[in-house]
C-alpha cells in the first residue's frame, strides 16, 4: 500500500480528501477542498510512535504534515483519525503499513511546544499553586498582541452568548458579560469578585455598566498587566481592579456576587469541593455565584485525557467534569442552584469567529508566536468547535445563591434576566 493510501485509510476514506506524500504517492479525491500533504519520514515516525490524533498533531505542529483548506472541515471529514481508543491490533496494523517496527527504534524528538510532566517547570503536586501558575502561564502568557488578533477588541477568551444568528463576536461577548451581570442581579454599589478574570472584561463591564466595585484575579501576569492598563484607559480605576493573584489568596470577603467564567476547568476534580467552599465563604448571605465552564456531556467520561492533544499542547492539567456532578457538588457545598443552561452552540459560533480572526492575521501571528504555536491554535480551535457541534463537550452556566439561615434566597419568582439592557459602553 502506498504511503498516501495508508494515511487515507487511517484518517477515513469516507469523505473527499486528497492525500499526497513525499514518496510521490497520491490517494483520495484529486482536487478536493481539503488536502493533506505528508512532507517527510518524520511525519510517518510521529504517527507510528503515537498512533492516533496525538501522532498526527505532532506531525502537523512540527511542520512535517500540512493541511490545506478549512481545518474544521478537515477534522470533520477525517473521523477515524480522532479515535481516542485504538486497539492494540489496530495499532499493529497501522505500524506495519507505515513501515514496521524499525520506526520505533529511534524516538522522534517531541515538538518544543509539547508539555510533559517530567519537564522541570511543570513539576510539583497536581494543582498546587506553583504548578497551576506555570500551567496557566504556558497557555495565557503567549503574547497579548496574538490574543488581540484572535479574540478581537473584547479580549474575552470565553464562550460568547449570541443574541441572534447574525450578531458579531463583539456584540455576543458584550451580551455574555451582561447576561452574567443580570443573572447575578448586579446593582450600583455592590461588590463583585471575578475569579480567573482573564483580561478583565467582566470586571470592566460590571464597573462601567452597573457602577459595581469589581475585583478580578488571574494567574497570568500578562493578562493582569493588560487589564490594569485597560482599566486606567477607560477611567474605571475607582471601581475596577485586576490583580495577578491565585484566587485562593484573595483576602477580602463580603462580596455581593461572584463570577467564575472559565476557571473551573483549571481547578481539578479533587480540588472542586474546596473551590466551591471558598467561593461560598466569600459571599454575603443572599449573594449569587455564576459558574460558567466547559464540561463533559456526562459524568462517566474521564476528567482528563493525559495523552490527548489538549492536555499536551493547550491546557496542561485541565480537567472537565459533567454538569450533573458540578451541580450536585455546588448543592453539597451549601449553595442552592436556581438556574442552569447549556450554551454549547454559542461556543461553536465563538470558536468559528476566533478561527476566522486567526486566519485573517495568520502571517502576523506566525511572526509573533512562531509557526508551531500558530498551528496549535488553528488545530485546537477547529477541534474544539467540532467538539461542541458534536456534543463531545458542552458549556454550562450555573447560577446559585447563598441562602439565609431561614432558607430565604432573595431570588425573583421567575428569571428576570432574559430581557437585554441598552449598554452604555
Amino acid at each position: 500500500m502506498a504511503l498516501a493510501e495508508v494515511f487515507e485509510s487511517f484518517a477515513g476514506p469516507e469523505d473527499p480528501v486528497e492525500f499526497t506524500a513525499y514518496d510521490g504517492s497520491h490517494a483520495g479525491t484529486p482536487g478536493a477542498p481539503i488536502k493533506i500533504t505528508v512532507r517527510s519520514p518524520a511525519a510517518v515516525a510521529y504517527l507510528a510512535q503515537a498512533p492516533g490524533g496525538l501522532g498526527l498533531a505532532r506531525a502537523y505542529v512540527s511542520g512535517q504534515l500540512d493541511v490545506d483548506g478549512d481545518m474544521y472541515e478537515a477534522l470533520d471529514r477525517m473521523t477515524k483519525a480522532q479515535n481516542f481508543n485504538m486497539s492494540l491490533a489496530e495499532k499493529l496494523r497501522l505500524l506495519q503499513a507505515l513501515g514496521g517496527p524499525k520506526l520505533l527504534l529511534h524516538r522522534m524528538p517531541l515538538p518544543p511546544q509539547e508539555v510533559r510532566q517530567s519537564r522541570r517547570w511543570l513539576a510539583g503536586a497536581l494543582h498546587s499553586k506553583s504548578r497551576d501558575a506555570k500551567a496557566i502561564s504556558h497557555h495565557y502568557d503567549v503574547s497579548n498582541q496574538f490574543y488581540e488578533w484572535v479574540l478581537g477588541p473584547s479580549m474575552a477568551y470565553t464562550c460568547a452568548c449570541y443574541p441572534r444568528e447574525d450578531a458579531t463576536l463583539e456584540e455576543a461577548q458584550a451580551n455574555k458579560f451582561d447576561l452574567v451581570a443580570r443573572k447575578l442581579g448586579l446593582k450600583e454599589g455592590m461588590r463583585l469578585l471575578d475569579v480567573g478574570c482573564g483580561w478583565g472584561g467582566m470586571v470592566m463591564h460590571a464597573a462601567r455598566e452597573y457602577g459595581v466595585k469589581a475585583l478580578g484575579v488571574t494567574l497570568s501576569a500578562q493578562q493582569a498587566a493588560w487589564a490594569q492598563a485597560a482599566i486606567e484607559r477607560e477611567g474605571l480605576s475607582k471601581l475596577a481592579e485586576v490583580r495577578h493573584l491565585d484566587y485562593r489568596d484573595v483576602p477580602e470577603t463580603g462580596f455581593d456576587a461572584v463570577s467564575s467564567i472559565g476557571l473551573t476547568e483549571h481547578i481539578g476534580k479533587r480540588n472542586l469541593p474546596a473551590y466551591f467552599s471558598f467561593l461560598y465563604r466569600k459571599l454575603n448571605v443572599g449573594g449569587r455565584l455564576l459558574n460558567h465552564c466547559i464540561t463533559r456531556p456526562n459524568n462517566t467520561e474521564p476528567p482528563i485525557r493525559k495523552e490527548g492533544f489538549i492536555n499536551r499542547y493547550v491546557f496542561p492539567d485541565g480537567e472537565l467534569e459533567g454538569p450533573g456532578y458540578l451541580i450536585s457538588l455546588m448543592h453539597d457545598t451549601g449553595f442552592e442552584v436556581r438556574h442552569e443552561e447549556n450554551l454549547r452552540e454559542h461556543y461553536a459560533k465563538t470558536l468559528t469567529a476566533w478561527g476566522a480572526n486567526l486566519d485573517a492575521h495568520w502571517a502576523e501571528a506566525v511572526r509573533e508566536v512562531g509557526q508551531g504555536t500558530a498551528r496549535i491554535w488553528r488545530l485546537y480551535m477547529a477541534g474544539s468547535r467540532l467538539g461542541f457541534d458534536r456534543n463531545h463537550i458542552e458549556l454550562h452556566q450555573v447560577l446559585s445563591v447563598r441562602l439565609a439561615a431561614d432558607g430565604s434566597s432573595g431570588m425573583p419568582l421567575r428569571p428576570d434576566w432574559e430581557q437585554p439592557r441598552v449598554l452604555a459602553g
